[in-house]
C-alpha cells in the first residue's frame, strides 16, 4: 500500500490561482498569505516576502474555499477557522474575517513529494549519524517515543523519519488531523479527524480516533500531534501493551514536555491526581527526542533524553546525547557545535542487547553488555584455575 498522494488535477492546480508557483517550488517549506496583497515564503529558514498578489480579497477567499472543500471541509463567516491540507498533503491552516482583523490568512506548510531519510537528515546536520542509529534501535526495540519541539523545527519530518524505521511486517495505524505522515510500509491503516457538519454534528477528533485504534489490532500506534485529552489515550494504550509507539508535543525542552504531557492528560475531564498522572508518564515513555529552530534557522535535534522512572513525586530523567553549541560563524553566522554522547549509560541499553539489535560502534564500545563482559570475566577465571 502507497501512502503518497495521487496525481493532482490541473484544474485544481489553476484554482491555486498565484500560489501555484509556490506551491510547485520544492525550495519553499511554507508559504503565509496575509490578506490579498502580503505572501511571505520561508525558504532555508529564512521569511522573505514575495511580490506575489491575489487580485482581491474575494479572489483569495476562492482559493481558500478551494483548497477547504476538495478535502470534504469548509469555512464560512460562522466557521472562520479550518485546519485542512493541499491534495498533494501540505498542511493547511486558513482563518476569515471577523477573526482575521485584517483579511483572510493561509498558511501552508509545505509537504515533502520525495520524504526526507534519516541521509537527508544527518545531512542537513540536524542530527549525527550516531543519535540515528540509537534512535533506529529504540524503534526496533519498541521503544515509546516522543519528539518534542517548537512549532516549525520539523517534529513532523522526524516522526515520518522514525516511523521508517518501524519493521515492514508491522501493522501501523497512523492518526492525524491534517493526513501529511508518508510511510513506506505496506501494512498501514491512515485515520483523520474530521470537524463537525454545518449543524455542528458529526465531529470525530484525535481522541476518539486513538480510543478506536486500539479495537484495529495495532502493532505500532503513531499520532501525529498530542494537543488534547487524547495523551490519556496514548499512555494507557502505551502502558498496555501497546508499546513502540510515536508522537509529537509542542514543547521547549524535555522536562517541559513533561509538564505539558500533564496538562493533556488533565485535558481529558478524568479527576486523576497528579502523583498518579505522574506515574502514568514515567511507566509509559521511554524516550524523548528533542528538536529546536536555532537562531541561523537550522533545524536540530538538541538532546536525546531517557525517562527512567520516578523520585518521590517527579519524574526523573537522563540525558543520553546532547548538543553544545560553540557559538555561531563570524562570516555565515552558522551555529557551530557538537552533538555527542553524554556517557551516562541508557536503561534501555540492555533491551537493545536482550533483543539481539545492533549498537552504533561508538556506542557499543560506550556502553558494552554488562553480561557478556560478566561471562566473559567468569571464562577468563575459570581458565585461571584450571591451568
Amino acid at each position: 500500500m502507497s501512502t503518497a498522494p495521487a496525481k493532482i488535477d490541473s484544474r485544481y492546480l489553476e484554482a491555486l490561482g498565484p500560489l501555484r508557483p509556490l506551491v510547485d517550488d520544492d525550495s519553499l517549506t511554507e508559504i503565509m498569505v496575509n490578506g490579498a496583497d502580503m505572501v511571505y515564503v520561508e525558504r532555508k529558514g529564512k521569511i522573505l516576502l514575495t511580490d506575489i498578489r491575489s487580485d482581491d480579497e474575494a479572489h483569495l477567499l476562492r482559493v481558500i474555499e478551494t483548497i477547504v472543500s476538495s478535502v470534504g471541509r469548509r469555512i464560512d463567516a460562522r466557521n472562520p477557522l479550518c485546519d485542512a491540507r493541499l491534495l498533494d498533503g501540505s498542511r493547511v491552516n486558513a482563518a476569515l474575517p471577523p477573526v482575521a482583523l485584517d483579511g483572510p490568512l493561509l498558511t501552508i506548510r509545505k509537504f515533502s513529494k520525495d520524504p526526507y531519510q534519516a541521509s537527508d537528515l544527518i545531512g542537513f546536520g540536524t542530527l549525527t549519524q550516531e543519535a540515528a542509529s540509537f534512535i533506529q534501535a529504540c524503534v526496533l526495540a519498541r521503544a515509546n517515543i516522543i519528539i518534542s519541539g517548537g512549532t516549525g523545527t520539523g517534529k513532523t519530518t522526524l516522526l515520518n523519519v522514525c516511523s521508517g524505521f518501524i519493521p515492514i511486517d508491522e501493522r501501523i495505524v497512523t492518526i492525524e488531523d491534517a493526513a501529511e505522515l508518508q510511510l513506506h510500509q505496506e501494512h498501514v491503516c491512515r485515520l483523520e479527524s474530521r470537524p463537525a457538519d454545518i449543524n455542528g454534528e458529526g465531529r470525530i477528533n484525535i481522541r476518539d480516533l486513538v480510543i478506536n485504534s486500539l479495537r484495529m489490532r495495532p502493532d505500532r500506534i503513531v499520532v501525529g500531534e498530542c494537543r488534547g485529552g487524547e495523551a490519556l489515550d496514548m499512555l494507557q494504550a502505551m502502558n498496555t501493551g501497546h508499546d513502540g509507539s510515536l508522537t509529537t508535543i509542542h514543547a521547549n525542552s524535555p522536562r517541559e514536555m513533561l509538564s505539558r504531557l500533564e496538562t493533556l492528560v488533565l485535558m481529558a475531564g478524568m479527576d486523576l491526581p497528579l502523583k498518579a498522572i505522574r506515574q502514568q508518564i514515567a511507566g509509559a515513555i521511554n524516550l524523548v527526542v528533542q528538536l529546536n529552530r536555532l537562531k541561523d534557522g537550522s533545524r536540530k535535534v538538541v538532546a536525546v533524553t531517557e525517562v527512567i522512572g520516578m523520585e518521590g513525586d517527579m519524574i526523573t530523567m537522563q540525558e543520553i546525547f546532547k548538543f553544545e553549541s560553540h557559538g555561531a560563524d563570524a562570516t555565515t553566522g552558522k551555529i557551530l557545535g557538537e552533538f555527542n554522547p553524554t556517557g551516562i549509560r541508557p536503561r534501555i541499553i540492555d533491551r537493545l542487547f536482550d533483543m539481539g539489535i545492533p549498537l552504533p560502534p561508538r556506542l557499543a564500545a560506550l556502553f558494552p553488555d554488562r553480561r557478556q563482559a560478566a561471562a566473559e570475566q567468569r571464562n577468563g577465571q575459570h581458565l585461571a584455575r584450571a591451568s
